[in-house]
């Protein structure tokens, strides 16, 4: 096993992996920028190395400078997380050629599958469906043009390079294209460091369906379940879930056999997560592979048990897995939300500053993932994810209803903060049905209206909260929409489904910024 892990990253997944090693025994080593020298991933760290500026092309990004500090730091391995370079293959082989073991794929299954564009290759090759679009990066926007009016538009102009909904656009019409490829290359070069380009055929109305695979260097591979990933705001995952409310046994084997057999044909070890889009007819067709470890990985550990990380630790030592696809048993249901500092009356802007107070919640079934603390200052140089907020319950309703009750919990006082919006969305009508698609969110955002709806300047009260209790457990008897049920319309939650316009605060903590 390994001695010193350098976990290459920041924020709440550095702390994530660090917590692994320390379970483990295995000592952890953080890099931080100067916009993180106060950070809680430094505080945490066995040892922390500064690597740069703030500007992650200067510090995350910069392959020589991790490589001194594993030198430095006498590091074994490297874990990547999430995010900056953590599908780099360059990285991966940076590692190979100086002694450290890059916990993840090899360098040649990242180019295989975590390129989009080569995926789309190796899914051709085993015969696994794909949505319709180019294999190859594009030249320019005239090419994009070129397929573009070929297939018909919309179209989808995507990174090669990408995650994340980074490098991504949606083109409605020919006059837009020039524009969309210009912001979605600069973007792309921003966050990966790589401007290439292709193009899809934009599927309406779909279903974003992820497969958690798992390989050990010994050939044996794994798919641990689905993840339902369409609630997104600008085709950034916002609200994840396992199991999916529409997968039942049969299509889940079909894609989970389908991810293996893509991960298979490109030689792929460690943890990697295979993407779907599904119809409204239930078909489906494989959209990108992320070769690492993803944000939403909480909700499949809650419902499989299994500890992603220290799998992927010990997989990269070259341990064999510990367990067989008949032995991956789902139990439960698990939901995540994405804690954003971020202003939902401001169209999302990003809220930085410093946080003044923070009320955490706690009780049976509720996991949180965070990297903040009170006095730490909120970066404008990155993402702004705070955490992530995960619930567990019996089944779809219990994990539902544990939510409402931990968001109502939660409080992060001195900047804006998206927690209303998921106060909000959890006493949808449609949501409660699991009646989602991609663009779902979207649309419910354009229909709210924003704050004139409430998203950010109302809370709801103790029969609100009642109201989302009961509509959960409404469901949990098996006759609200989804498997199992009858696809009935939940009650009428009366005045409890609506968001009181005045603001009143009964028994719920608010953003003292409103």
């Amino acid at each position: 096993m390994f001695r010193k892990i350098l976990i290459a990253n920041r924020g709440e997944i550095a702390i994530r992996v660090l917590r692994a090693c320390r379970e483990m025994g295995i000592g952890a080593a953080a890099v931080y920028s100067e916009a993180d020298r106060a950070s809680l991933h430094v505080r945490l760290a066995d040892e922390a190395y500064a690597i740069g500026p703030a500007a992650s092309r200067e510090s995350y990004l910069r392959i020589d400078k991790l490589m001194e500090v594993a030198r430095r730091a006498g590091c074994d391995a490297l874990h990547p997380c999430y995010g900056f370079l953590a599908e780099n293959a360059e990285l991966a082989r940076a590692c190979a050629e100086n002694g450290v073991t890059f916990i993840g794929p090899t360098p040649e299954a990242m180019e295989k599958l975590g390129s989009k564009t080569a995926a789309r290759q190796v899914a051709k090759a085993a015969g696994v469906p794909a949505v319709p679009g180019t294999l190859q990066a594009l030249a320019d926007a005239a090419a994009a043009g070129a397929f573009a009016r070929e297939a018909g538009y919309p179209v989808l102009l995507k990174a090669v390079a990408g995650g994340g909904g980074k490098g991504m656009r949606r083109v409605e019409r020919e006059g837009e294209l020039e524009a969309a490829w210009r912001d979605a290359s600069s973007e792309a070069v921003n966050a990966f460091g790589d401007g290439r380009l292709y193009i899809e055929k934009y599927l309406e109305s779909p279903r974003h369906i992820e497969i958690q695979v798992f390989g050990d260097q010994h050939g044996n591979l794994v798919y641990l379940g689905e993840r339902e990933c369409s609630v997104q705001r600008r085709h950034q995952k916002v609200v994840e879930e396992s199991p999916s409310p529409v997968v039942d046994a049969r299509l889940r084997r079909a894609m989970g056999e389908a991810a293996v057999q893509l991960a298979r044909a490109g030689g792929y070890t460690n943890a990697g997560t295979v993407e779907f889009l599904v119809d409204p007819q239930r078909h489906f067709y494989f959209l990108e592979m992320n070769t690492r470890l993803q944000v939403e990985h909480p909700v499949t550990e809650w419902v499989t048990g299994l500890d992603l990380v220290k799998m992927q630790i010990r997989a990269a030592a070259g341990e064999p897995l510990a367990l067989r696809q008949e032995d991956v048993t789902l139990r439960g249901h698990a939901i995540e939300c994405r804690i954003y500092a971020e202003d939902p009356d401001n169209n999302f802007f990003p809220s930085p500053g410093k946080i003044v107070s923070r009320r955490t919640p706690a009780g049976p079934g509720i996991r949180l993932d965070d990297g903040v603390y009170v006095g730490w200052v909120v970066p404008t140089d990155y993402d702004p994810l705070l955490g992530k907020l995960i619930a567990w319950g019996s089944d779809r309703g219990e994990a539902i209803a544990r939510m409402a009750r931990a968001l109502n919990e939660y409080d992060i006082g001195g900047i804006r903060t998206n927690l209303n919006l998921f106060r909000r969305l959890l006493v949808d009508p449609e949501f409660l049905r699991g009646e989602i698609h991609t663009r779902w969110l979207d649309e419910w955002l354009g229909r709210t209206s924003g704050a004139a709806a409430g998203v950010g300047a109302a809370l709801p009260d103790a029969l609100e909260t009642a109201a989302v209790l009961a509509t959960a457990l409404f469901h949990i008897s098996g006759n609200g929409g989804g498997p199992g049920g009858d696809g009935a319309a939940p009650p009428s939650a009366g005045a409890g489904s609506r968001w009181k316009q005045e603001g009143r605060r009964t028994g719920v903590a608010r953003d003292p910024r409103g």
